[in-house]
């Protein structure tokens, strides 16, 4: 008896070491979101705030609506609200996150009867700045006029190109490329095997090229890809 309370003793104690052992390997985010699950609300805010900006940027990059991805991100931040009492750390926060995302852009992209334009920027410009910074540009840069107006239309082609993409292949080259997450992550957010992404990146960039070829021919630009 006095043995088994002893061993009972030892393993309690080797768990609760294990336990913090898993603790410290977690990353920044799943520590805050594992706070915010005991209560914490100032970490679920400084997630808020880590990441609006970002996953606002994302959504539009799929949805094109700047109005839309606002909306869409505050839905994205409620749902991980809801679920922070089933929260388990089984991957990163972020991909966690972006898994959040990228559900509902597909779900937008399926009520759509068509795609809408792509934004390939990291910021979200209206048609009025875009128009502004691109007088701006002109006006202090070194490239001639010509230069910058090419430049422009270069990447509308691009951002039409990828915007014709099926969906899922559409979400996998904005994540890869211009969210710069490995493959394996990208499984993970899309619920699919690191070969299935492979596949629908390397279909992506084929098409990518196939539809941009007339237009970029010669030249040494590929747009990431």
């Amino acid at each position: 008896m006095l043995t088994f309370k002893r061993n009972r003793g030892f393993f309690g104690i080797f768990a609760f070491i294990i336990k913090n052992k898993e603790k410290k390997m977690l990353d920044p985010d799943s520590q805050l979101m594992l706070k915010f699950k005991s209560g914490d609300t100032i970490s679920f805010e400084k997630l808020v705030k880590k990441y609006k900006e970002k996953i606002v940027n994302v959504i539009y990059q799929f949805i094109g609506d700047k109005e839309e991805a606002e909306d869409l991100a505050i839905e994205v931040f409620l749902r991980v609200y809801r679920a922070r009492k089933r929260y388990k750390p089984r991957a990163k926060f972020t991909t966690w996150l972006y898994k959040i995302a990228a559900n509902l852009c597909l779900n937008e992209i399926r009520k759509k009867a068509r795609f809408q334009t792509v934004s390939l920027s990291e910021s979200i410009p209206s048609e009025a700045e875009e128009k502004l910074m691109l007088i701006e540009k002109i006006a202090n840069s070194s490239p001639s006029p010509q230069d910058i107006l090419e430049e422009k239309e270069r990447n509308t082609l691009i951002r039409k190109a990828i915007d014709s993409l099926p969906a899922k292949q559409r979400i996998a080259i904005i994540l890869q490329i211009y969210e710069g997450l490995s493959y394996k992550e990208i499984s993970k957010i899309l619920n699919c095997s690191v070969k299935s992404v492979e596949r629908r990146l390397y279909r992506a960039r084929t098409n990518l090229k196939e539809k941009l070829a007339p237009y970029l021919k010669g030249e040494k630009y590929n747009g990431g890809f």
